[in-house]
């Protein structure tokens, strides 16, 4: 017989146990009972299922917009490190908002759903898939060299396309995305904000075009801007060689 647990634990400093396990409810993470486990271990699994619903979009399961700035901070350390390659996409679906209107928003949520899975379908284990905000989602792959880049955007743009979402009895609808993207300089330590701006601008360019197209950075285009500069080099002599 376990001794009973207080309201708040030495484990979760500051937070109700109660409090805790209804916000893991609302989630739909089910807890194993406290009899069937040690209570450390109970507790632990607690934690874990807390840290993961706090990394995770509640609607697609995706990774949520805090978790990709964390997992896009560490690229960016990466790429630096290591010169490797990488590639961000910011994908938007195309006049989503019709969508809600004509449909309602419980279609609506469906449709981000579909398209986070057909999202999630076209990944490796190493990328990061997650929704940015609203209809917008944003991958981070790594190790992706600009001969790739293309076909992986590609195929995700034709992932979505080829679905149908049975939004009511009866009643299937089918949308596009169009992507933007961005290839992170090598061997420069960039910043987040500046590498999904530069997605940013290529996606304003897809939509601009006439949706549900892809357009990537070109890696001749992707120059060392002077911000980047000054992160890799400061006020360094060896700065005037990039000038």
């Amino acid at each position: 017989m376990h001794a009973k647990t207080s309201s708040t634990s030495p484990l979760l400093p500051g937070l109700r146990l109660e409090t805790a396990q209804q916000l893991l409810l609302q989630s739909g993470h089910a807890l194993p009972e406290r009899d069937a486990v040690g209570e450390e271990a109970w507790l632990q699994e607690l934690i874990d299922a807390l840290c993961e619903i706090s990394s995770r979009d509640a609607l697609t399961g995706l990774a949520n917009r805090r978790q990709f700035e964390l997992a896009l901070a560490s690229e960016i350390d990466r790429v630096a490190r290591a010169g490797e390659p990488a590639l961000v996409l910011i994908v938007d679906i195309d006049h989503f908002k019709l969508v809600n209107d004509t449909h309602g928003h419980a279609a609506g949520d469906l449709v981000l759903k579909s398209v986070a899975q057909a999202l999630a379908d076209c990944v490796r284990p190493m990328d990061t898939v997650a929704r940015f905000g609203g209809e917008e989602f944003a991958m981070i792959l790594p190790n992706c060299p600009p001969s790739f880049g293309e076909m992986v955007a590609e195929r995700v743009r034709i992932k979505v396309q080829g679905r149908t979402v049975l939004v009511a009895p009866g009643l299937e609808v089918s949308v596009t995305v169009s992507i933007g993207g961005a290839f992170a300089p090598q061997w420069v330590r960039s910043s987040a904000p500046l590498w999904v701006e530069r997605a940013d601008q290529q996606l304003y360019r897809a939509k601009a075009a006439g949706r549900n197209r892809v357009c990537l950075e070109q890696p001749i285009v992707s120059l060392v801007s002077a911000e980047e500069k000054g992160l890799l080099f400061g006020t360094s002599q060896f700065q005037d060689f990039f000038e």
